[in-house]
Formats: C-alpha cells, structure tokens, sequence
C-alpha cells in the first residue's frame, strides 16, 4: 500500500529543516504509513529577544537544520513584522504570499492526501482548508487536516475563514500543559470543523509521537489509504 502523502507546515520561528527535526519521532512511528513532506514559509523573522517566547518550548536552540533561519507564514503586527497568536489586529501581512508558496507546493510536489500543522502552521492549515472548501483554490485537494497546537487567528481579516464549518475531516492534536498555545485557544479552533476528532496530550508545545498515540493516528490515517 502505498504511503499517505502528507504536506507538514511548520509552527512561527521554525522552517522545513528545524520542523523535520522536531518531528522525527513521529515520521519513525508512523514511517510505514505516511510520507511526510516539508515545506518552509516565505517570510523570514528577526531573531527572538530573550523576551519572546518562541515555538520551541521543547527542543530550545538551534540544532543542526535548526532555527537559525526562522521563519513565519504571517504577522500579526504588520509594522514591527512580528507574530502573536493573541494579537488583535484589523489586518495581517504576508498571508497571501504563503497561500502562493502552498500553491506551488502542491503543483510541484503534490499531489498530496493530507496536510498537517503546527501552531501558527496549524491556523493556517485551518485557513487552506477554507479556501479549498469555498473553491478559491482549485488546486489543492487535501482529503484531510491534522492540527497540532491550533487556534483561531484573532485577525479582523481572517474571520472569513470561520463563516462555514470545514468538512474536511480533521484531528486537532493539543497539550494541556501547552504555555505557547493553550489548549483552551486550541480548543476555540475545533468547532471550525465540521466533525472533528480531538486528542489531547499531557505534555507541552510539541508534535506528540508516544507510542500511546500511535493508535488514534494510525485509525484516522487509515481512512485515507
């Protein structure tokens, strides 16, 4: 059988290289039966002040593909280039870029069963989603959508993307003891969704791959084999 094919988004202050890394455990736990592939945002970001809080509550610094060239799928703070989940702000910058480079992904390295997420990767896996249910984007033809660390963007401009439940079917992945993204902003995301499946973790801001987890990836992957 040949593996679900599946297009990995990566959180804010990550790229391609630095997601693949923090995301081993889950390809070698699911390795017969997804190909994971990597794709990096357009918009690089400053390096963090020891004050922000960046996304990688776990596996802080930056190994090797690590996160020395951070970069976001947009900002929230459209002078300062900055991103915050919790930002509200009447418009964002650098979204329609990224729809572009997703895009292109598809028409280069697709075509793909699924697509993944992870934190401010996983809002915007939310908003694909959407442009491909209101048929703005004829290309993509994802049959499904894990959202790990999810939330509702707080953006005035993208309230659009929650107007329609998704059909798509989806699994919202999330730690209670996530301090990036709490779970009760992951939890606002999930009724976005038409029939949601949720698993939650006790851990943090991370891609969760025990082998406990094993099982309810592997049911909801199955379904599109």
């Amino acid at each position: 059988m040949a593996p679900v094919r599946v297009l990995c988004i990566h959180g804010y202050r990550q790229n391609s290289g630095s997601f693949r890394e923090k995301t081993g455990a889950l390809r070698k736990l699911l390795k017969k039966q997804v190909e994971l592939v990597y794709l990096s945002a357009p918009h690089s970001v400053q390096q963090a002040t020891s004050e922000d809080a960046p996304e990688k509550e776990n596996n802080s610094g930056a190994g090797p593909g690590g996160d020395e060239d951070p970069k976001g799928w947009w900002f929230s703070d459209i002078q300062a280039r900055s991103f915050s989940a919790q930002q509200e702000c009447e418009e964002s910058l650098g979204l329609e870029e990224s729809v572009s480079v997703v895009r292109e992904a598809v028409k280069v390295k697709g075509p793909f069963d699924g697509i993944l997420g992870f934190s401010q990767g996983a809002a915007f896996v939310a908003m694909l989603c959407s442009l491909q249910e209101r048929k703005l984007e004829p290309d993509f033809s994802f049959r499904f959508a894990i959202l790990v660390a999810g939330f509702r963007s707080a953006c005035n401009e993208h309230q659009q993307f929650y107007n329609a439940p998704l059909q798509i079917p989806s699994l919202h992945v999330f730690g209670l003891e996530d301090r990036v993204i709490s779970d009760k902003l992951s939890r606002e995301l999930v009724p976005s969704f038409q029939d949601p499946e949720v698993m939650t973790h006790p851990g943090g801001h991370f891609v969760p791959a025990a082998s406990a987890h094993r099982q309810t990836y592997q049911d909801f992957l199955k379904r599109f084999q």
